[in-house]
């Protein structure tokens, strides 16, 4: 093997490897001798058969697996022979590989940046806590009691709110000819609830028990009955009684409604619930600010290759959010975003610097993570990466057994859903020697700042 190095610019590496032909031919012949002590073909006992008979009915395939395998093993060979670290898969480009020729290629290499790693024990960190309190909890019963609210007679008569819910009888028609479905004796409607065609509701707010009404209202376009889309209606509506809403007791009952034996078990599940979402706040706070303490502690040489793959990605991911935000706002203009799409996605000076930014951030920090796992000695073992996938399947209802199987099926789908259950045990191993202070802060600051953190997060 000759091996030729044409580029060294920074931490880029590029090299010209030629295989000579005498041993790509005896790769061949190799593979072809191999193949020969299985192969049948008629009129040749197993293990007979001529190697040049082989060579004219198989030559092609065994010449691409010649291919691959003498690059990657020639490759791989490069790599150890010159103690390179490759950050990432090496960019391999074929030259030239004909019959009786020698194999030619070029083989790119993106190293891996040389930094000190820092004395963690040095970082300090302030993390903040909190607890669940009896107001929160109290919140949270509120909202389960509204949830399994029901209707009541009113006890002092009055016109009906927002709120109330009326029960009605009703029978809708179009152009003076009912229609299937548009009719209902004693249908409960809690009013507000925009259960019913825009504008209904809104006209029964006022009405009193005994009262008619005419109620005229337009279907949507996108109604679901294609009859029925566009059209004006009228409804002739009876009600015949106004109920209040009320929410559940907060008692016992409720409690049993959730599959708890009393109020004070479920008062003291939701404290749990609420103590392990702080939890989880807590530490994604913390992570944010080590991260970005990590990452001003360092200024290493970047990778220009993996810097711009994951500035395109960040582009590609821009794009995408830009679409789907035009296709929501207005159907009816689908037609002009078409025609837009192409120079309304182009990046600003200011969009293509910020996600310059984030993505050398991005890289930077994966690496230095990345070494802290080596230098550690830190891996995420088969139980956590399975895990993870079964988590990632759980987020799929009814095709678990099939994401589950396409991670088991595809080692980078795997790798990739490896990185993020690494990052957090290095991250776990920096935090346990950090000088780390607890701060206990309300649930409400928690919680606000937990989002806030959420949303610049990369």
């Amino acid at each position: 093997m000759e091996v030729t190095e044409s580029k060294v610019e920074g931490l880029s590496r590029e090299f010209k490897v030629a295989i000579p032909a005498a041993d790509v031919e005896e790769k061949i012949v190799d593979r072809l001798k191999k193949l020969a002590q299985s192969a049948r073909i008629p009129g040749f006992r197993p293990g007979k058969v001529p190697v040049q008979l082989l060579r004219q009915r198989y030559g092609d395939a065994v010449k691409g697996e010649v291919l691959e395998e003498a690059v990657k093993e020639s490759s791989s060979s490069l790599v150890s022979e010159r103690g390179l670290r490759p950050i990432g898969e090496p960019k391999i480009e074929l030259d030239s590989f004909e019959d009786g020729g020698s194999l030619e290629y070029t083989i790119a290499v993106d190293l891996f940046p040389e930094f000190d790693l820092p004395d963690f024990s040095k970082i300090e960190l302030e993390r903040q806590v909190a607890e669940a309190d009896e107001e929160e909890v109290n919140k949270t019963l509120e909202r389960l009691a509204d949830a399994n609210k029901s209707s009541a007679p009113l006890k002092d008569a009055r016109p009906a709110a927002n709120g109330d819910t009326v029960v009605i009888d009703f029978v809708g028609s179009v152009d003076g000819e009912n229609f299937d479905g548009g009719a209902a004796e004693g249908f409960q409607l809690e009013l507000g609830s925009g259960r019913f065609i825009p504008g209904f509701e809104e006209q029964l707010v006022g009405a009193s028990t005994g009262d008619e009404r005419s109620i005229v209202v337009t279907f949507p376009e996108a109604y679901g009955e294609a009859s029925l889309a566009g059209k004006e209606a009228t409804f002739e509506v009876k009600v015949n009684e106004v109920q209040e809403t009320v929410a559940a007791p907060i008692d016992d009952d409720l409690a049993k409604r959730f599959g708890m034996d009393s109020l004070d078990a479920l008062k003291q599940q939701i404290r749990d619930s609420h103590a392990e979402e702080f939890k989880k706040l807590s530490r994604m706070k913390v992570k944010r600010v080590l991260l970005d303490k990590l990452a001003e502690m360092h200024d290493f040489e970047l990778p220009p290759g993996i810097v711009e793959r994951e500035f395109q990605g960040i582009v590609q991911q821009f794009k995408a959010e830009k679409q789907e935000s035009d296709h929501d706002h207005d159907h009816d203009h689908d037609h002009d975003h078409e025609a837009q799409d192409g120079a309304d996605a182009d990046l600003t000076e200011e969009q293509r610097t910020e996600y310059q930014e984030i993505a050398e951030r991005r890289v930077r920090l994966g690496v230095l993570l990345a070494e802290i796992g080596r230098v550690n000695n830190l891996r995420v073992t088969d139980d956590e990466l399975t895990r993870a996938m079964y988590a990632e399947a759980q987020r799929f209802p009814g095709q678990e057994q099939m994401v589950f199987e396409y991670f088991t099926k595809e080692p980078k789908a795997k790798e990739a859903l490896a990185a993020p259950v690494l990052e957090d045990k290095v991250v776990d191993f920096i935090l346990e020697m950090a000088a780390v202070t607890d701060r206990t802060v309300s649930a409400k600051e928690l919680i606000d700042d937990g989002e806030e953190a959420e949303d610049k997060a990369d």
